[in-house]
């Protein structure tokens, strides 16, 4: 791809331009798009303009901009997220049916825990969490997951940067998040409170893919206080499901 003056490639602009959408930011103009990406006004306008008129990006009757249908189209082609997701979901299901409470699917990207699936109650407690949102290792059960069964090189990534406190209880100092983990790949499973928002207790099993290696986490978050062996022995239940249905997705 061709750079322009400032040394940034055509791949690298479009890949601001798109990060700079979000949960809570789901419609913009070319020009905050622009603003929020770095880029000059009329890189930013051209830019905008091309990806409207590949559908990646759309277009509304007040000249706003949003993610384009065609991206979430080719985004699912293919996608290992995708065949994870539904291989999980039946069984998801039934555990968001036996605790009714949020029930939660989340894999490692880029040194983070991003959910691809959540289930919810009416009546589920408080959680942050949101299909395709983003939550620190150190501070969420899932993540915990993730990278008590990661590599070596992501937990030492992980342990030498800045363990940021999101809660009273956030696991901040290296030594302990280390025992943590050793805890973790244990024992199979964590159960956090506290650790994201006071008010929550999360628990977090491994799903494993047919040749045993983790592929993902599945969770669950209770009120706290709220006693965890029962949402523990359904998340295994479920954990073990899945392995069976990417298993025979396989054959």
């Amino acid at each position: 791809m061709a750079n322009s003056p400032s040394g940034d490639s055509l791949t690298e602009r479009i890949v601001r331009i798109l990060e700079t959408f979000s949960a809570e930011r789901t419609v913009q103009t070319a020009a905050e798009i622009g603003r929020r990406a770095a880029l000059p006004s009329s890189t930013a306008h051209r830019q905008v303009d091309a990806l409207v008129d590949a559908g990646l990006l759309e277009r509304d009757d007040d000249s706003r901009v949003r993610l384009g249908m065609r991206l979430w189209e080719l985004a699912l082609r293919g996608s290992d997220a995708l065949r994870l997701r539904q291989a999980a979901m039946p069984f998801m299901e039934r555990v968001q049916a036996a605790i009714r409470e949020h029930t939660q699917l989340a894999v490692l990207e880029q040194d983070e825990a991003l959910f691809l699936e959540r289930l919810s109650s009416p009546d589920s407690g408080a959680n942050i969490t949101r299909i395709a949102g983003r939550l620190p290792l150190h501070a969420s059960s899932s993540g915990l997951v993730l990278l008590a069964f990661g590599s070596r090189d992501l937990e030492e990534r992980v342990l030498a940067g800045t363990l940021t406190r999101r809660a009273p209880e956030t696991i901040t100092d290296a030594a302990a998040l280390r025992r943590t983990l050793a805890d973790v790949r244990r024992q199979g499973y964590v159960i956090a409170p506290g650790s994201i928002e006071a008010v929550s207790t999360g628990v977090a099993v491994p799903v494993r893919d047919a040749s045993g290696a983790v592929v993902a986490a599945l969770s669950v978050v209770l009120p706290r206080g709220t006693p965890t062996a029962a949402a523990l022995e359904e998340l295994r239940a479920a954990a073990a499901g899945i392995r069976r249905a990417l298993a025979a997705d396989r054959r």
